[in-house]
């Protein structure tokens, strides 16, 4: 782990605290960091995902009714779940 010592802007640090949920000011600036990582990692994934060439073509008839699943039984049973 890296020490530094920085001079922050202590309203965007109070904004970031409360967005992020952190109680100190050391775990707002690592989870701040941690998240743009992860954005970075997603679009680096995302980016992969679109370099490919899919073939979507019959996908539909994969799934049975009509290219979804028949979830009506799931609804009826929390129907009765709801009234019971």
């Amino acid at each position: 782990m890296t020490r530094i010592s920085v001079d922050i802007n202590d309203e965007w640090l109070e904004a970031a605290r409360e967005v992020l949920g952190t109680d100190t000011k050391v775990a707002t600036i690592n989870e701040a960091l941690r998240s743009f990582a992860v954005r970075r990692k997603a679009a680096d994934i995302l980016e992969a995902f679109d370099s490919v060439q899919m073939d979507y073509s019959g996908s539909k008839d994969a799934w049975r009714e009509s290219g979804g699943r028949d979830l009506s039984a799931f609804a009826e049973e929390a129907r009765r779940d709801r009234v019971a």
